[in-house]
């Protein structure tokens, strides 16, 4: 028997939309499939088989209508595609079979048919692609290694490689012009251009078989790692709950590099919707850029360029612990966040139960912690198959303790990416180190948008005898409403980071506070409207200088003897108006600017000029009266 390389079977294919060099890039659906065998070692050629396919939505462009000469009653009445692969096996088997062979290759004229429109089409509609299709040889690559000095392999034409071809056999012109009359189609040019390259002058062996891999294969990435740039995209708008293989399935037909999907997270720990895909070559990199705003489900995909630094910023990591976990192959990775911090290996373990196994008992579970040793909550699950693993993701928001547990599906760089994150920054960032910096305050940040004061207290327990006097402040958004944020002032460091332990995460009113322990001058910061995250301070939009007021004014005046609990710790009102103190005193100079906060939401501008009773005040402006500030 011939070898696979002596039978090729010429495949050809045509979309409802853009063709050519464009396509499968308007993700329009297959209309057309031709195919014909060749025997290189017969010298044969088999059938020519043109099968029409009928498409989910009936419409072609005008540019379609042109290039194939197809009309929508001729696509109406043909199979789908599911039925013209059947048919296509077939027939190929049933010839392959008479020639006396047993196995054969496809041949195109560019990938483009194979990666871009059958893998992508077959993949949306869950169809199971034959083998055959998984491997092709490229007949323009192919030409090249023939003719090297015909030029790119992406260059070429037929019209090209015919012409080159006649120059370096001795093949009458007049019989090439003839072959040239012949070929009205691509695919017909096709076959007859395999016959004159493996003619007695030029006896090419056509060698170069691509692949196209049927699943992606998962792992790890070290910092070390040297990573080509023009191998990296950049997916943006993915579903939350995506997958490192989703995303692969959306890249169906092209072969992303080992481990090469990095999902990228926020701030908070959450995925952000982005993801930074390396490829196995350039190639396929500017493949998968034809791929911007392809759906994934209803939502459209944005790919853009990105840098092999990018890839290794997110995917990239050195921590023993994690490349020990992640060295079993074929393993899913289940992601579990919102565990309670007491939370033991044989209580995980009992929460997903014996219908998904953890792999390796103990040894499959991976605690994600601070630098200290405190638990964050999350961890990573591996599990030895796909149906472990689905049933693992059927306990998504059940009961462990007091607390719901989030699971869903994780990746490899995912893991490297949360471990690195919780292992090298700190929990809240500080401004540039000071010779001192107290942290005498805590942030709550996910409160209940109606909780008030009483309700913080409540929460704070018996933690409540260490807030200083009008220590509690609440923090509003741009609209006025509450953000889910306030600050509270503590006596000492020692009572706020003692707070922080045993209040973060606790729950009021069935939503989990975090609680975070900072500095006044970090409290200062965003009670002025900048902000405060993971990534350190930023300042407000325009900070005012802000001068100490009047000594006079220091202090306000003693509460009645009967206040109520919240009044007690809540900010203190504008005071009432009062004579001019004989206590000296140098006012602010001329033009000096005075930047006031926690002002009654009812305040005007009457009342602030009274409460300066005894000061000169030119000008006096407020910023509305969601912020509880004013300038003048």
């Amino acid at each position: 028997m011939a070898s696979h390389s002596d039978t090729l079977v010429v495949f050809f294919g045509a979309t409802a939309g853009a063709n050519g060099g464009k396509l499968g890039s308007d993700e329009r659906e297959i209309i057309l499939l031709v195919w014909q065998i060749v025997d290189l070692h017969e010298k044969k050629v088999g059938k020519l088989h043109k099968c029409h396919v009928k498409p989910d939505s009936l419409e072609l462009t005008d540019q379609c209508k042109e290039e194939t000469g197809l009309t929508l009653d001729e696509i109406i009445k043909a199979e789908p595609l599911d039925k013209v692969l059947q048919q296509f096996q077939q027939s190929v088997s049933s010839e392959v079979k008479c020639l006396d062979r047993n196995s054969y290759t496809l041949c195109v004229n560019s990938p483009l048919i194979i990666r871009q429109a059958l893998h992508p089409e077959a993949s949306k509609k869950n169809l199971v692609l034959p083998e055959c299709f998984f491997s092709f040889v490229d007949v323009r690559k192919e030409f090249h290694k023939c003719c090297p000095n015909a030029g790119p392999a992406q260059k070429l034409t037929l019209t090209s490689m015919m012409e080159c071809i006649r120059c370096q056999t001795k093949i009458r012109s007049f019989l090439i012009v003839l072959i040239s009359r012949v070929v009205t189609t691509e695919y017909i040019g096709l076959s007859l251009l395999m016959h004159l390259m493996c003619a007695k002058d030029v006896n090419h062996k056509f060698s170069c078989v691509e692949t196209v891999k049927y699943k992606f294969d998962s792992g790890t990435c070290s910092k070390t790692e040297p990573v080509d740039s023009e191998t990296v995209i950049r997916a943006r708008g993915l579903p939350w709950q995506s997958s490192d293989q989703d995303i692969a399935r959306f890249f169906k037909g092209l072969n992303i590099a080992k481990g090469g999907v990095a999902l990228c997270l926020n701030a908070q720990g959450r995925r952000n919707g982005e993801a930074l895909v390396r490829f196995i070559n350039s190639e396929h990199r500017d493949l998968a850029l034809e791929r911007h705003k392809h759906h994934m489900g209803s939502r459209y995909i944005e790919v853009y360029k990105a840098t092999g630094e990018e890839f290794l910023k997110i995917a990239g990591g050195t921590s023993n612990e994690v490349a020990q976990f992640l060295s079993k192959e074929n393993q899913v990775i289940i992601r579990m966040r919102g565990l309670p911090f007491t939370a033991t290996p044989q209580e995980v373990l009992s929460f997903l139960g014996p219908e998904s196994p953890v792999t390796d008992g103990g040894e499959g579970l991976l605690f994600v912690k601070y630098p200290d040793g405190r638990p964050t909550g999350d961890a990573f699950v591996l599990f030895s198959c796909e149906e472990y693993a689905q049933n693992a993701l059927k306990k998504h928001k059940q009961i462990l303790g007091k607390r719901y547990i989030e699971l869903f599906r994780s990746t490899a760089a995912e893991v490297q990416q949360v471990l690195n994150r919780y292992m090298s920054t700190p929990l809240i960032a500080t401004l540039p180190p000071s010779p001192i910096v107290t942290r005498d305050c805590i942030r709550l940040r996910g409160l209940p948008y109606t909780a008030g004061i009483e309700d913080i207290l409540e929460f704070m327990g018996e933690h409540t005898v260490d807030i200083k006097p009008h220590g509690v402040h609440m923090v509003l958004n741009q609209q006025g409403r509450p953000s889910g944020d306030a600050f509270i002032q503590m006596k000492s460091s020692d009572k706020a980071f003692m707070v922080a332990q045993k209040c973060h995460k606790k729950t009021m009113k069935d939503r989990y506070v975090e609680v975070f322990q900072c500095s006044t001058e970090e409290m200062s910061i965003v009670l002025m409207g900048g902000t405060l995250n993971r990534s350190g301070l930023s300042p407000p939009p325009c900070k005012l200088p802000c001068l100490s007021p009047p000594t006079a004014y220091a202090a306000f005046p003693t509460p009645p003897a009967i206040l109520s609990e919240a009044a007690l710790y809540q900010p203190p009102l504008l005071a009432a108006p009062r004579p001019p103190q004989t206590t000296a005193h140098t006012p602010p100079g001329p033009g000096a600017l005075v930047r006031m906060q926690g002002l009654p939401y009812n305040a005007g501008v009457k009342d602030i000029l009274s409460f300066f009773q005894g000061y000169q005040v030119s000008t006096c402006s407020t910023e509305g009266r969601h912020r509880q500030k004013c300038v003048f």
